[in-house]
């Protein structure tokens, strides 16, 4: 993308404006990216003439909000290449969306012997619920760890690969070393032995096109807010024989066909996985995030995006005190994690923050992976469609004043 488009994308984020003549440079959108006036707007008209509650009234109002909801539902279908709107299921985020896996499937259908496989780089949103899946059914956790490249490592996997595994979940895209494991491969191979595959997309969708009929895994899960729609919308994936055959994760109103006195028949998916009230407003911003996507192009989003990630690693590297922590491949998501020598990462956050860059430091949510890396924290900045090289130059030149205000010459 040339100049002047990047230019004409920067002045549909409010953020950007300078009413408070605060510079801003946001290099944290590996935690959520900034919303578009399109998003925001799509919102404001939902809450402002639309707004009921779905699938209850017989008024205007209540089909319409059933009308919108259900057609962010099919327009996330389309966008990851689904086969049915059925087999999307409206989470609050990444995280729920992987808990419901967990408690709906994996609980009802793990026992003593069983293998779980997952990675030494998984957040811990897909860490964490496999730890207690473990525990409560007598499964084994086995973990993938990183080859010196910080890649997934197939071979690794596919020693550790057997009958008795039975569900292989991986992250699309590391939201620390940046690596996006070959899932296609993956997927493959997990199927070789009869294991469900589900992929943590948070880091992955808002940077690849996914086509979940022809990767054929079993689940994707990834959240609205980290393309470009609003929190507390998130999105899971799943086939819809295993949907049919999977209890429910939340009971309540909207999600049950008859309830009798002692029992209780549930609704057909995907309403069957959506209890209560749902955040009606968020799918409507996810569905106009998705649009934008779509306006731009995935493709030519990624391939920018990338453009940035090499152009900040080229320049980095140029830093005798900086050490990065990131895959060598081409094909990575757009983020460098990376330390000063000497300078702790909060107080490298606090000293660029003062001269308005906002970048992430600490654990990211993977602290097994820091402790595999021999490392207690990192520094992380990661790109999105909205930044330029001009914002990446100032950046590093501000990494150099790092240095010299605690106290060393860079």
């Amino acid at each position: 993308m040339n100049q002047r488009e990047i230019e004409e994308i920067r002045k549909e984020y409010p953020f950007l404006s300078d009413r408070s003549n605060r510079k801003i440079i946001y290099f944290d959108n590996a935690a959520t990216t900034q919303k578009p006036q399109c998003v925001i707007d799509a919102m404001k008209q939902y809450y402002e003439f639309e707004n009921a509650n779905p699938h209850r009234g017989a008024h205007y109002l209540g089909m319409r909000a059933t009308e919108v909801y259900e057609g962010a539902r099919q327009k996330v279908a389309e966008f990851i290449s689904a086969k049915s709107s059925d087999e999307i299921i409206f989470v609050r985020n990444t995280t729920e969306g992987l808990n419901l896996i967990a408690y709906s499937y994996a609980l009802q259908t793990l026992k003593e012997g069983d293998e779980i496989l997952i990675s030494i780089m998984e957040h811990h949103s897909n860490l964490v619920p496999w730890q207690n899946v473990a525990q409560k059914t007598g499964a084994t956790l086995h973990y993938i760890y990183l080859d010196e490249h910080f890649d997934f490592n197939l071979d690794e996997f596919e020693e550790k690969l057997n009958e008795n595994t039975k569900i292989v979940s991986v992250t699309g895209a590391s939201n620390t070393v940046a690596t996006m494991p070959d899932i296609s491969t993956i997927v493959e191979k997990a199927k070789e032995v009869g294991a469900i595959t589900i992929i943590d997309g948070a880091q992955l969708v808002p940077h690849q096109k996914i086509d979940v009929e022809a990767l054929d895994c079993d689940f994707l899960a990834f959240s609205g807010h980290k393309m470009y729609g609003p929190m507390g919308i998130g999105v899971l994936y799943a086939k819809k024989q295993l949907l049919e055959h999977m209890t429910p994760f939340l009971y309540g109103g909207d999600m049950i066909e008859y309830v009798y006195e002692q029992s209780t028949t549930f609704a057909p998916v995907p309403s069957k996985f959506e209890a209560g009230t749902q955040n009606v407003g968020g799918a409507v911003g996810l569905s106009a995030a998705i649009d934008y996507i779509n306006r731009i192009g995935i493709n030519n989003i990624a391939s920018y995006e990338r453009e940035l990630s090499e152009y900040a690693s080229s320049k980095m590297q140029q830093l005798e005190f900086i050490t990065t922590y990131v895959s060598s491949r081409t094909h990575r998501s757009p983020l460098i994690s990376f330390n000063i020598q000497d300078v702790h990462p909060h107080d490298v956050s606090t000293i660029l923050d003062t001269d308005g860059i906002a970048i992430r430091t600490g654990h990211h949510c993977t602290m097994p992976l820091h402790r595999y890396l021999k490392l207690n924290a990192t520094c992380r900045a990661s790109f999105s469609i909205y930044n330029t090289k001009e914002e990446i130059d100032y950046f590093v030149q501000k990494l150099h004043e790092v240095r010299k205000v605690m106290g060393y010459e860079s």
